[in-house]
């Protein structure tokens, strides 16, 4: 029986993380702080803000520091920053060296010296853009990608794969004690988190892409000259970072797969045609008829090759003008089906209302976990495949299944059903709960065509549970939690309390939130009265997408002896208390 700190400990001095965002000043450090007349507007060029400065250099004198006024950026200045680490979502995080003003730099990179200027001002830290890299980090690499610098996509094509995983594990330790509350120092800490599986192919590995149209083509600035008006304005490709409403031209994505690329080629090399009566669709008059181009991509379950989907997603139904494209594509051999979802509503996405087959089948296949999946145009079905056997097999583990179809488990979040239906064959039932009709019926499927019989999936809000959620089905032994992006709902924190199952397998894509959830699962929440009963036995980081900021984890929690609970009761009272004056990042 491991001791109560491996379950409960809270950090009796908690306002010590404090000192990593607001250390005292280095000597050694100085910085060059360039102030312009006026501060210059976000729209205003980077060049221009440069040559238009009037630069003067101040410097942290050792000697003299007493007497250093605190230095707050504002917006429009330059400064001379060093890159110290990466936060959540990969912006770096810089600070100034008098004050420890903290600044977030986009695209900057830990150890990397640069110019950047400050955009905005956010309460305790600031906004940079970068301007100039002065001396680079000692793991950057040249971006494979010519759109790398510009797209929001893979902000960390330019750094060694190597290192992008070193700092996601740094991340995800930082916000399960910083965040979580879980002690660093206690001595099961080191065995609780477990290394980062990296990801075995770092391109090629995305399944799906989603690409837009747009008339207002998003060209970086050392390439406006080349910009002309009209149709060549138009665009197909991903959202310029900060624009909802341009476009990066996009011709080839590393991430997808080479058939993927082979079509998005073909669809540029020809939509323009005047000839064609084709537009691209205007977010602010509504005007316009192509929306998106999807792209999914399978394999044939027989021969095990890929087979493509292209999905048109249009503001109208109108299929003599997506016949051109259509017959493009159908030269592919590659692409076994062509859909088109029609979007009426003003907004962006990609889901219809409506949806039709063009061309072949109205899903592709994919195998997983020795299962066969059907993937409609708009099902959820994990993003890289490859990493996802890998995810399955650690998620397998965690679940502990004694293999004598005796357990339940109830599969929150469970999307399309793919993670319970790879634990059915050796459970006695499995119950999945999810928001999206279309995911429930693909689920209900996907059980049919693997001859699974003992697998239950009902729609239904889990944000919007009440008291009489849970009397559908037994009490469950393993409760898997796959939340969306903000974890779970306090609501659902509180049933899972009160339900006490034996295990919860905890998978986040999010590390920030996740942290957050075991801790409430784990400590409680004291001022909502809530007491945690769970004990955080692993948490293993894996890199389901590699060169962007993005990590899963699975968590696993085991329930504690509510026994062993009562008699160090005054003692985790003392922790909880003191845990009241540790603000959350």
């Amino acid at each position: 029986m491991a001791t109560v700190p491996a379950f409960g400990l809270r950090r009796l001095n908690s306002r010590q993380w404090l000192h990593t965002f607001r250390p005292p000043p280095s000597p050694s450090l100085s910085h060059s702080v360039s102030c312009s007349a006026s501060p210059s507007s976000l729209e205003e060029s980077e060049e221009d803000t440069l040559s238009n400065a009037a630069t003067t250099t101040v410097t942290t004198n050792p000697n003299n520091y007493s007497k250093t006024k605190s230095f707050f950026p504002k917006r429009g200045q330059t400064l001379e920053l060093v890159c110290e680490t990466l936060a959540f979502k990969g912006k770096g995080v810089c600070k100034t060296a008098d004050s420890g003003f903290v600044l977030m730099c986009d695209r900057a990179l830990p150890g990397e010296r640069f110019l950047g200027r400050v955009t905005r001002k956010k309460g305790s830290y600031a906004e940079v853009t970068k301007l100039k890299t002065i001396t680079p980090h000692m793991d950057a690499v040249e971006a494979p990608c010519e759109y790398a610098p510009h797209c929001g996509g893979c902000k960390a094509q330019n750094l060694l794969y190597e290192a992008q995983v070193r700092l996601k594990e740094q991340q995800v330790h930082e916000l399960v004690v910083h965040v979580g509350k879980f002690s660093s120092k206690d001595p099961e800490f080191i065995s609780i988190m477990k290394p980062i599986v990296p990801c075995d192919i770092q391109f090629n590995y995305r399944n799906k892409m989603e690409f837009s149209f747009g008339d207002k083509k998003w060209v970086p600035k050392e390439l406006l000259q080349e910009q002309r008006e009209g149709a060549d304005d138009y665009a197909l490709g991903l959202h310029a970072p900060g624009f909802f409403d341009r476009v990066l031209n996009v011709d080839k994505c590393l991430l997808q797969s080479e058939p993927a690329n082979r079509v998005l080629a073909a669809i540029q090399d020809y939509w323009r045609d005047p000839q064609l009566g084709l537009s691209p669709y205007n977010c602010h008059s509504h005007l316009g008829f192509l929306k998106h181009l999807m792209l999914r991509t399978g394999r044939d379950v027989r021969t095990g090759l890929p087979e493509l989907m292209v999905n048109f997603v249009t503001s109208s139904y109108k299929p003599e003008l997506l016949k051109p494209l259509v017959e493009k594509c159908v030269a592919i051999p590659e692409v076994v089906s062509i859909m088109n979802n029609v979007n009426t509503s003003v907004g962006n996405t990609s889901v219809g209302e409506e949806e039709y087959t063009l061309y072949g089948k109205s899903t592709i296949t994919e195998i997983l976990r020795g299962l066969t999946f059907q993937i409609s145009a708009n099902s959820f079905f994990q993003t890289n495949t490859h990493q996802a056997e890998v995810l399955y097999r650690i998620i397998e583990e965690c679940a502990c299944l004694k293999g004598d179809d005796s357990e339940i488990v109830l599969d929150l979040f469970c999307g399309t059903g793919t993670i319970g239906l790879t634990l059915a064959k050796r459970v006695r039932h499995v119950y999945g709960y999810e928001v999206v009709p279309q995911a429930i019926s693909d689920a209900r499927r996907n059980a049919k065509l693997n001859g699974i019989c003992n697998a239950s999936f009902v729609q239904g809000d889990l944000n919007k549970i009440d008291d009489n959620f849970g009397k559908g089905f037994p009490k469950p032994d393993i409760v898997i939690s796959d939340p969306n992006r903000p974890g779970m709902h306090i609501k659902l924190i509180k049933y899972l309390l009160k339900l006490k199952a034996a295990r919860i397998i905890y998978v986040s894509c999010n590390p920030a939130t996740c942290a957050r959830d075991i801790d409430y699962l784990c400590h409680g929440v004291t001022e909502k009265n809530i007491e945690g009963c769970y004990r955080l036995r692993s948490l293993q980081p894996v890199d389901m997408f590699p060169h962007t900021p993005h990590t899963e984890c699975v968590c696993l929690l085991e329930l504690v002896d509510s026994r062993l609970l009562s008699s160090f009761h005054p003692y985790i009272q003392l922790l909880r208390f003191s845990s009241q004056f540790s603000p959350l990042l």
